[in-house]
């Protein structure tokens, strides 16, 4: 049986509860499509991120990797496209979990400027339409720990010559953290709607090792 990683990060900054943790932990042990699914909750702190998921890699033995963390503002479930190998916390006024907040440092300073995702997403934002669930494709993963952790993986990947898959996918706020006084008006999403769509995506990884060609309309611009 195939083995999908699927990564959560932690709460964070003005976040008391992540979605993407709560997905994982959610999606813990299922079956897609053959696949189980071994989850894991990531710290939100530069390059320790890293270090976890490739430990998880190897204990798991994964066939892909999913990676998720919160965008809030985005009312849909976004799989993104290009990782840059850019930090700038700074311009969110955030810092990790550890306290840390980088300005133009590179992830790595060996690597390429960029990216791409190497899952199927327009084969997976289609099965997530199709089952009722809002989603798109993104190409802009923010310049915090999500790209961080993002591009860190794909470069892993790249220079031990795998082929493994892999991406990231990002989650509305939870309806709570919607419901903050910081946050009234931005959209939200369950973790059960959450934790649907990505059911979905996750099956459609499965089924189409190589990504449909059938265009995909998008209203998210970036």
């Amino acid at each position: 049986m195939k083995t999908i990683l699927l990564t959560g990060f932690e709460a964070f900054g003005t976040t008391p509860v992540n979605p993407a943790e709560m997905v994982a932990r959610r999606l813990e042990g299922e079956t897609v499509e053959g696949a189980r699914i071994a989850s894991r909750v990531i710290p939100n702190t530069f390059f320790v991120c890293i270090d976890a998921v490739r430990e998880a890699m190897a204990e798991t033995g994964a066939d892909a990797v999913v990676m998720m963390g919160e965008f809030g503002g985005r009312a849909t479930i976004t799989v993104e496209r290009i990782a840059l190998n850019f930090n700038d916390s700074s311009r969110y006024g955030l810092k990790d979990n550890a306290g840390i907040s980088l300005q133009g440092e590179p992830t790595a300073p060996d690597g390429p400027l960029a990216y791409q995702s190497t899952l199927p997403l327009r084969a997976m934002v289609r099965a997530m339409r199709e089952g009722g669930i809002p989603a798109d494709i993104s190409d802009a993963a923010g310049t915090f720990c999500c790209n961080h952790l993002f591009y860190g993986i794909l470069h892993h990947i790249a220079k031990s010559g795998r082929t493994t898959p892999a991406g990231w996918v990002h989650l509305p706020h939870l309806p709570e953290v919607a419901a903050m006084e910081n946050n009234l008006g931005a959209p939200s999403m369950s973790v059960e709607t959450a934790a649907e769509g990505l059911r979905l995506a996750l099956a459609a990884l499965v089924t189409h090792p190589q990504d449909i060609d059938d265009p995909i309309s998008g209203r998210l611009q970036i």
